[in-house]
C-alpha cells in the first residue's frame, strides 16, 4: 500500500520523513478524498502514485491551510477539485509566490536538495472555497470540512469523517506549535471548537495521530500562552523562540 497506514474505515494516514509530514486519504465506493499535497510537485506526484496504489477512483483534494508543504504538490492532482477554506486561496494567490522564493532560498541556505522543486512548484490555489462547514460526498461517504476560526493561519481547515478528524497544523504532535503566521491569542478557542468535532482519532499536520486528551492538552497549553502574552500569567509555556514569534503576531 506504499506507506499508508488505516487509521479508520478505509481511512489512512501517509506520514513522510520530510517535515514529518501526514497526508490523509478517504476511499469511498466511487471515489477518494486527499487531504494535503506535498511540498512541491514531485512529492504531489508521488503521493498520487501511492493513491493509485490503494484505489483507481476518481480523486478530490482538500488542502488544511496554506503552507507549501500542504499544498504545493496540488497540481499533480489536477483537473480535480480542490477545496480549502476562503482564507486558504487568498493567502496563495496574495502570498503563495513570496512563501515559495522564501522557503527555496532557506532551503539552499540549508544545503536542502529540495530547494529546487520547491522553487520550480505551482501556485495553486483551492478553487473550491469553505466559509464555515460544507458537506462532501465522497464516493457515498460523508466528509465534513469545517473552517473552526482563526489558529495557526486565517485559513483553516479541519476534516472529519466517521470517527477520524484531520487537524491540520492546528494540532502539532512532536513540535510547538508553529506561529510565523498565527493568531495566538484566537488559537484556543478555535480548538475548543475543534475538539466538539473529535470522535476518535486526530490526525495532526505533522507527527503522530492522537486523540481527544491531546488536543485539549494543547488547547490549555495555548491558553496559557495566551494569559502569558497577555500578562495574565508569568508561568511560561512552550520555549522561548515559540513565545517570541507569538508575540510578534500581536
Amino acid at each position: 500500500m506504499t506507506g499508508w497506514r488505516e487509521v479508520g474505515d478505509q481511512v489512512y494516514v501517509r506520514r513522510h520523513t520530510d517535515l514529518d509530514l501526514n497526508c490523509g486519504l478517504v476511499v469511498g465506493t466511487s471515489g477518494c478524498l486527499v487531504v494535503d499535497t506535498g511540498a512541491h510537485l514531485g512529492q504531489g506526484q508521488d503521493l498520487a502514485d501511492a493513491v493509485r496504489a490503494v484505489t483507481p477512483r476518481p480523486w478530490t483534494v482538500v488542502n488544511t491551510h496554506a503552507h507549501y508543504d500542504h499544498c504545493f504538490g496540488n497540481a499533480a492532482f489536477r483537473p480535480a477539485a480542490v477545496w480549502g477554506a476562503r482564507g486558504c486561496a487568498a493567502s496563495l494567490r496574495a502570498d503563495g509566490e513570496q512563501q515559495r522564493r522564501t522557503v527555496a532560498a532557506e532551503l539552499r541556505a540549508a544545503g536542502d536538495p529540495g530547494a529546487d522543486r520547491v522553487a520550480a512548484a505551482p501556485i495553486d490555489p483551492p478553487d473550491s472555497l469553505v466559509d464555515a462547514v460544507t458537506l462532501l460526498d465522497v464516493g457515498g461517504r460523508t466528509v465534513t470540512l469545517t473552517h473552526p476560526g482563526r489558529g495557526h493561519t486565517d485559513g483553516d481547515l479541519v476534516v472529519a469523517v466517521d470517527d477520524v478528524l484531520f487537524a491540520g497544523d492546528l494540532v502539532e504532535e512532536g513540535a510547538p506549535p508553529a506561529m510565523e503566521d498565527a493568531f495566538p491569542l484566537e488559537w484556543p478557542a478555535t480548538l475548543t471548537a475543534v475538539l466538539g468535532q473529535v470522535r476518535g482519532t486526530v490526525v495532526p499536520g505533522h507527527g503522530d495521530v492522537v486523540g481527544a486528551a491531546f488536543v485539549a492538552g494543547q488547547r490549555d497549553e495555548l491558553a496559557l500562552l495566551a494569559d502569558w502574552l497577555t500578562g495574565r500569567t508569568a508561568e511560561l509555556p512552550f520555549d522561548e523562540p515559540t513565545r517570541r514569534t507569538a508575540r510578534s503576531r500581536l
